[in-house]
């Protein structure tokens, strides 16, 4: 078999592992996360509990090989799912919720998962959207809108490097404020826009459900950084994490090719590059 036919033989074989079937259906079971009253102006407001996310079935060539210091999208082993990590939309997700979102998950158990889009950032300042709240009134940086679940949850994402009493720990010196009175604590003591993000409203769904969503290639899975988390420029995160994805993506097939090249020198049989996964057509 020649080199070229064991490239397409390649390729063919990754995006069937990524062939999907029909649409999903979005919901989260009640997770008990409070809420303060307050509202968001300028995002409209929903309390849906249920939302439908759309997808096609060409999902891009994923990463069967990835390097240790790099955690891209698990398709047919979302098993590691954690709290403490970043979604990142597929190309090919069409739910206008959704879409060219990046999601820190911050909570994953078993009364299902919740997770605050990264990247939607609003005009809206604390000021004006948490008016209410004494620590609020003078604060011009911005909301960001965390999903479209319970908009009028509020919840912070704070970095820390002591320990946040009373917050959940997330990763590394982030927690996770979800109470009002802790909210209130925080904010009083005038934490810095560069390491504190409020959020109205989240993202859910149950754990089998962000599984199957995974599995389908609607997200890519990356390890929570606090770069990513409290990025200067939220607009440009979608991006340039897709980016990666896609270097990602052709170092793999590129060392799909290598191995090839390999066992073709070395007269070895497919199974040698593609393993028990080799497809019919290959053996």
């Amino acid at each position: 078999m020649s080199l070229r036919k064991l490239f397409l033989y390649a390729m063919l074989a990754t995006a069937l592992a990524f062939a999907a079937a029909g649409g999903l259906n979005r919901y989260i079971k009640n997770s008990g996360v409070p809420e303060t009253g307050v509202r968001q102006t300028g995002v409209p407001e929903t309390k849906t509990r249920s939302t439908a996310s759309t997808l096609t079935t060409n999902f891009p060539v994923g990463n069967q090989a990835p390097p240790a210091d790099f955690l891209p999208v698990q398709f047919k082993n979302a098993q590691g799912l954690r709290a403490g990590q970043v979604l990142v939309a597929s190309r090919k997700l069409g739910d206008p919720n959704f879409a060219k979102t990046v999601i820190l998950l911050v909570r994953y158990d078993d009364q299902g998962v919740l997770g605050l889009v990264l990247n939607h950032r609003t005009d809206v300042p604390l000021s004006r959207a948490l008016g209410s709240l004494k620590g609020a009134k003078d604060r011009s940086d911005p909301v960001y809108f965390g999903g479209p679940l319970e908009t009028a949850a509020v919840f912070a994402l704070l970095q820390s490097p002591a320990k946040a009493e009373g917050a959940e720990h997330i990763f590394g010196g982030v927690y996770l404020i979800n109470s009002k009175p802790l909210f209130e604590q925080t904010i009083s003591t005038h934490p810095k826009p560069d390491v504190f993000h409020v959020y109205l409203g989240y993202a859910g769904w149950t754990q089998d459900q962000l599984r199957q969503e995974v599995e389908l290639g609607a997200w890519f899975i990356f390890p929570a950084e606090a770069g990513t988390v409290f990025n200067a420029d939220p607009d440009a995160l979608w991006p340039e994490m897709i980016r990666k994805t896609e270097m990602q993506v052709a170092e793999s097939v590129y060392g799909i090719c290598k191995r090839a090249r390999y066992s073709r020198d070395r007269g070895e049989p497919v199974e040698a590059i593609f393993g028990a996964a080799a497809p019919p057509a290959l053996r």
